[in-house]
């Protein structure tokens, strides 16, 4: 099984609620989408804020698991968004993210998220996650 198909299995069974899929993972990052419905949309026609850190943050998450493997306990540590432009109401929203720094505790990674098709940026969060110690036998 590849890492994609590892961590879309993981997100459909621990995280449902989750609406991303997970379009490319691996080489240091990763790239998902978010369908956009009524229910993604704020008063005054766009996408809300909440979406496109749901987006940052799960594309730092998959981009993070892609290396690392399956580690449920990896965690948000901080997360920076700038949002930079409005979001087109009417497509979904994509999130590719670069990994900065992947080290054995923490990890740092870049976000981009644009309204598919453009390729104006919509939103830059810049995010760190923690990963727990594992100990090894």
């Amino acid at each position: 099984m590849t890492a994609k198909e590892k961590t879309n299995v993981f997100l459909r069974e621990e995280f449902p609620q989750n609406k991303a899929i997970i379009l490319e993972v691996g080489e240091m990052g990763a790239t998902v989408k978010h369908h956009v419905g009524i229910d993604e949309l704020r008063p005054g026609g766009t996408v809300s804020g909440p979406v496109l850190m749901a987006v940052a943050d799960t594309a730092l998450y998959v981009a993070i698991l892609g290396e690392i493997g399956i580690v449920p306990l990896a965690v948000t540590a901080n997360l920076n968004i700038n949002f930079v432009r409005k979001p087109a109401a009417d497509k979904d929203i994509i999130g590719v993210c670069k990994l900065i720094k992947l080290g054995k505790t923490l990890a740092v990674g870049e976000v981009s998220i644009y309204s598919e098709g453009s390729d104006e940026v919509v939103a830059h969060a810049v995010g760190t996650y923690s990963i727990p110690h594992t100990e090894t036998t």
